[in-house]
């Protein structure tokens, strides 16, 4: 179950993160930052909760400790002629 992979973009498994939080007694920033979980094209839209249910299972840590962990939307929204190339 440890080759559960926690963030798809990143491929970072659960073991990773096991792993970095034991070495390290991480936070969730320190975390992303480590192992790149969350920092792939979704932004961490799809693995944010995920991480943080490891480190409250692991330490006991709420979610959203001191620096969140930033969900970003695109820079700005284009539309789907501008990316086909037609005007």
């Amino acid at each position: 179950m440890n080759n559960l992979i926690i963030c798809r973009c990143e491929e970072v498994t659960l073991e990773d993160i096991n792993n970095t939080v034991m070495k390290y007694e991480c936070s969730a920033r320190e975390v992303k930052l480590r192992t790149r979980a969350g920092m792939g094209y979704c932004g961490g839209r799809v693995c944010r909760s995920a991480v943080d249910a490891v480190l409250h299972e692991i330490k006991g840590e709420k979610p959203g400790n001191e620096i969140p962990l930033n969900i970003k939307p695109p820079v700005r929204p284009v539309s789907l002629s501008a990316l086909g190339g037609q005007s």
